[in-house]
């Protein structure tokens, strides 16, 4: 089809909706903190509720506040095509993180509606709640219920650093749904479909608006303790010390040669460190310390993790210090459906949108999504790549594209 003549969202209605949404928890930085199940983010969902009933889509929530936003399609046997994200952010977020997948979603109904098109599947948009993880953990909370990864019971028992529980918080904002989890009406989606700002820097590097995103690099985590002894900086010989901040020095540097070894997808990261007892004339007697894996396959994660293994237990003993190493989470590799990846990548030449296939180093709901129906997702690229930042940014122009590529994705899963 000649893409002058494919239909067209609103961009400008679209970038709006954005800037209105952020306004809501808007940081002086030029940022957003709406932080999950606050008072923020029930102002928030009570906005983009409003706006999908103005819209005349029927909205229902879910026992974990994922909320759902349906446009009827012309056969009710078919089922729903959909698509969505997050609105919760990090406390210095941005304006883009979530909310762009979102409003994409729904300026796709507006759009619909003022073409007078009638999809053949129903559409929906759906927002899922505490993606983020800021306030309460697990991440991607309210869409691995849904997939069934973890108990809504779990999910409603934890509890934030004040000992408010997820449950009650849901109460307190409204947002305690009746519906179960996992419960789709006519059955779970025949397509997902998430947009969202890169978080990185390779398509702004590569200079092209859309990115197809082919899967999800697994992740595992790891809490390490190095363990030696504290002592006087002065009296203490080199050869004669337990020193636990060498060793976790070196071991650091290890993770980062481990993930160089599997490049190009390998990632490895040393966030977190705390030295005891952290003071500048004692060697220190303790260091614990994050490690954060990425790969794109379980065998390449499974290889990083015996090369750490086996990097820090020759470490330790050299540097007279005990090591242990303790795993604390781990999301599997995702790799989205051929035929909704087909589908974005279809999408973006027919618009005449130059593209390439990317890998995301982040998790998405969509990867949970996933694991329930086929999944696509389609990334624009963001400003030096910065995200969970106040100073996150995208272009007009490339916001516009990415919905348009979700439009032409929808539309050939729903007609």
């Amino acid at each position: 089809m000649d893409p002058l003549h494919l239909p067209r969202i609103n961009g400008a209605r679209l970038w709006q909706s954005l800037m209105d949404l952020a306004a809501i928890g808007a940081t002086p930085r030029g940022g957003v903190c709406r932080i999950a199940l606050t008072e923020a983010d029930r102002k928030g969902r009570d906005l983009v509720v409003q706006w999908c009933r103005e819209a005349g889509l029927d909205v229902r929530v879910d026992e974990i506040g994922n909320v759902f936003a349906r446009r009827a399609g012309s056969d009710p046997r078919a089922r729903a095509v959909a698509t969505g994200s997050h609105i919760d952010t990090q406390p210095s977020g941005g304006k883009f993180d979530g909310n762009f997948g979102v409003l994409a979603g729904l300026e796709v109904m507006r759009t619909l509606d003022d073409l007078g098109i009638v999809t053949r599947a129903p559409l929906e948009v759906a927002f899922w709640t505490n993606e983020e993880g800021t306030r309460f953990t697990p991440v991607m909370m309210g869409s691995g219920v849904f997939a069934g990864e973890f108990g809504a019971a779990f999910a409603r028992a934890q509890t934030d650093v004040d000992g408010v529980s997820v449950g009650d918080a849901l109460a307190a904002i409204g947002y305690r749904g009746a519906q179960p989890a996992g419960a789709v009406p006519g059955g779970m989606f025949a397509a997902y479909f998430e947009a969202h700002i890169e978080q990185g820097p390779v398509l702004e590097a590569a200079g092209l608006p859309i990115g197809v995103v082919s899967g999800a690099l697994g992740q595992q985590w790891y809490d390490v303790t190095v363990t030696g002894m504290d002592a006087h900086a002065g009296p203490t010989p080199l050869a004669l010390r337990h020193d636990a901040m060498l060793a976790a020095a070196r071991m650091v540097d290890a993770v980062n040669q481990i993930a160089r070894d599997e490049a190009p997808h390998g990632r490895g990261t040393v966030g977190y460190l705390q030295v005891t007892p952290n003071s500048r004339n004692v060697i220190p007697g303790r260091v614990d310390f994050s490690v954060d894996f990425r790969n794109l396959s379980q065998a390449g994660l499974d290889r990083m993790h015996a090369a750490m293994q086996a990097a820090f237990e020759g470490i330790a003993p050299a540097a007279g210090v005990a090591v242990e190493i303790r795993q604390v989470v781990k999301f599997e590799p995702c790799v989205f459906a051929p035929e909704c990846v087909d589908s974005v990548r279809r999408a973006a030449s027919a618009l005449g949108l130059p593209h390439m296939d990317v890998v995301s180093g982040a998790g998405h709901d969509a990867v949970h999504v996933a694991r329930r129906a086929p999944t696509g997702m389609i990334f624009v690229p963001c400003k030096d790549g910065i995200s969970h930042n106040e100073l996150e940014d995208a272009l007009p122009e490339h916001i516009e594209a990415g919905a348009n590529v979700l439009l032409q994705a929808m539309l050939a899963h729903a007609r």
